[in-house]
C-alpha cells in the first residue's frame, strides 16, 4: 500500500502548533550534499523542512499527499509544492542532491518509495531521514498525565506504523550506505495552550475525533491546568533520531 493521508484532519493544528527543527540540523543536510542546487522534502505535510532547505539550496520540491497541509505552507519562491506520493514523485531522474524525509517515512511504502530514491538521486546524492517521539516535560505530573493520554486515551488510535517511531525507525530497512549523524534534538519554551494545541495535531487524537465526535483532549486540559498555570512557560524537549546515507 502507498502513502495514506492520516494528518488531513488535523493539518489546522499541525501547521500552528509542531515544534521547529534545529537550524544546525540543515546546515550539517546541507554539508553533506554534494551541491546545493535541488532538494526534495518528500512528505512535506505543511512545509517545515520545506522552509529551512529552502535557506540552503536553490531549489525545493515538496511533495505530500494532503493537500490540506501543503496549502498551510508558507510560499516561498525557490519552493515549489506539489500533491505527490512519496512513490511517485514527478520529479526527473537523477537530479535531486537531498532528498529529506521528516517524520513521515514510516508512512511509505518502502520498497517502491526506494526505487524512487535510486531513480531521482544524482550520484552521491544524499538521503536522510528523521523523527521524534513523544515530548519530555521538566514536571513529573504533567509528564504521567501526558503519558497516560499517549499510551491509554489515544493508544489504540495510533496507526499500526507509529511504532516505527517509537523504536526510531531501527527496524526499518535503509538500502543506502550510511553516513554518521551527529546528535540533534528539538526543544521549544511553550504555554500549556501551545502544549493542548500540539497534542490535537496527532493523528490519533483526529482519529479517536473520527470515531468518537469529540476532542479527547480536552478530557485532559483541566488536569494539565492544575499544574501549568496559564502566564507559565515550560521547556519541552524531544531527541532526534536520523538515518542519512547516499548511492553510490
Amino acid at each position: 500500500m502507498m502513502s495514506e493521508d492520516h494528518f488531513t484532519s488535523v493539518a489546522e493544528h499541525y501547521a500552528r502548533f509542531r515544534p521547529s527543527y534545529p537550524d544546525e540540523l540543515f546546515r550539517w543536510l546541507a554539508s553533506i550534499a554534494p551541491q546545493r542546487e535541488f532538494a526534495w522534502d518528500c512528505g512535506a505535510g505543511n512545509g517545515q523542512a520545506s522552509i529551512a532547505l529552502s535557506e540552503h539550496f536553490e531549489l525545493v520540491t515538496a511533495t505530500d499527499i494532503s493537500a490540506a497541509q501543503l496549502a498551510s505552507a508558507p510560499q516561498r519562491n525557490n519552493i515549489k509544492y506539489r500533491v505527490a506520493p512519496a512513490e511517485a514523485s514527478g520529479i526527473a531522474d537523477h537530479s535531486v542532491d537531498l532528498i529529506t524525509i521528516a517524520q513521515a517515512m514510516h508512512w511509505f511504502d518502502l520498497s517502491k518509495f526506494y526505487t524512487e530514491v535510486d531513480r531521482v538521486l544524482k550520484p552521491r546524492g544524499v538521503i536522510a531521514t528523521w523523527g521524534y517521539n513523544r515530548p519530555k516535560l521538566d514536571h513529573s505530573e504533567l509528564q504521567k498525565i501526558l503519558d497516560d493520554f499517549y499510551e491509554e486515551t489515544i493508544g489504540a488510535y495510533w496507526p499500526p506504523e507509529r511504532v516505527h517511531v517509537e523504536n526510531g525507525y531501527r527496524e526499518l530497512p535503509f538500502s543506502f550506505r550510511r553516513l554518521t549523524v551527529p546528535v540533534f534534538a528539538l526543544s521549544a519554551e511553550w504555554s500549556r495552550e501551545h502544549l493542548l494545541g500540539y497534542l490535537r495535531s496527532w493523528s490519533a487524537v483526529g482519529r479517536f475525533q473520527v470515531a468518537h465526535n469529540f476532542d479527547p483532549v480536552s478530557m485532559i486540559a483541566t488536569e494539565v491546568c492544575a499544574h501549568w498555570p496559564q502566564n507559565e512557560v515550560r521547556q519541552i524537549k524531544w531527541p532526534i533520531f536520523i538515518h542519512a546515507g547516499h548511492v553510490d
